[in-house]
């Protein structure tokens, strides 16, 4: 069994938590962050999670620069511009690139090359919600909480997103709609043409749900051409 490790996640929220502020006076304030001591409390962090799961294999999994869902939505994630990695960020994630096993796929983020990669023989360590929309065994560190994910509840998921939509993300998903609505919508037997259907009873179009749909779905390894090296987007 091998873990298949949110890199971005983790190393954001160590490399965050290092960070220091000095007042030097004057009204002159630095921020610093002591890399050695991110490399040893990330190390022990990972490697304490991997423990926790019972494997000997992990591969930390990362976001590439590139993002194919701007070219989908060029909103998509904009807001994020504005807010600053931590001091130290492009660094570490070459040092990791040296000194562990990890993962970079082209115009991916992290959450996908997890989704592409799960397996029956994988586990994903991410407190990352939206990686329940992937069929998978996963570990959620911050809740203590291993989940397994049948294909039915991780594809009920996905619909659910694509109805809600992810406001941090930058997409909107259909206006009104919350997690309880969305139960609504989709019923006992939650289906596509559902989603399609309150969509286009609320003023959209069939585009207007499937763009939506299409920035909601983390990659499944049926959403990667691995001879292409690209995504084959979903399509109901």
């Amino acid at each position: 069994m091998m873990a298949l490790v949110d890199g971005d996640l983790y190393l954001y929220r160590t490399l965050a938590a290092t960070e220091e502020e000095t007042d030097w006076g004057d009204d002159v304030w630095s921020l610093t962050s002591d890399l050695k001591v991110a490399k040893t409390n990330f190390d022990k962090l990972i490697k304490r999670y991997v423990e926790e799961c019972g494997v000997d294999w992990f591969c930390l999994c990362f976001s590439d620069k590139q993002n194919f869902r701007k070219s989908i939505h060029p909103e998509y994630k904009s807001a994020r511009k504005k807010i600053r990695k931590p001091v130290g960020y492009s660094y570490m994630i070459d040092w990791c690139r040296d000194n562990y096993r990890t993962v970079t796929m082209p115009k991916l983020e992290a959450d996908d090359v997890m989704g592409i990669k799960s397996n029956s023989t994988t586990i994903i360590i991410s407190d990352d919600k939206d990686m329940k929309t992937i069929p998978t065994k996963i570990y959620r560190p911050m809740s203590n909480e291993f989940l397994d994910i049948s294909k039915q509840e991780a594809d009920k998921n996905f619909l659910t997103q694509a109805l809600t939509g992810d406001s941090t993300d930058g997409y909107k998903g259909l206006s009104g709609v919350g997690i309880k609505k969305a139960e609504v919508i989709l019923g006992s037997r939650p289906s596509w043409g559902a989603v399609e259907a309150a969509y286009i009873k609320a003023g959209y179009t069939k585009e207007d749900a499937l763009t939506q749909a299409r920035l909601a779905r983390i990659l499944r390894t049926q959403d990667w051409d691995y001879d292409k090296q690209e995504v084959k987007l979903w399509t109901p």
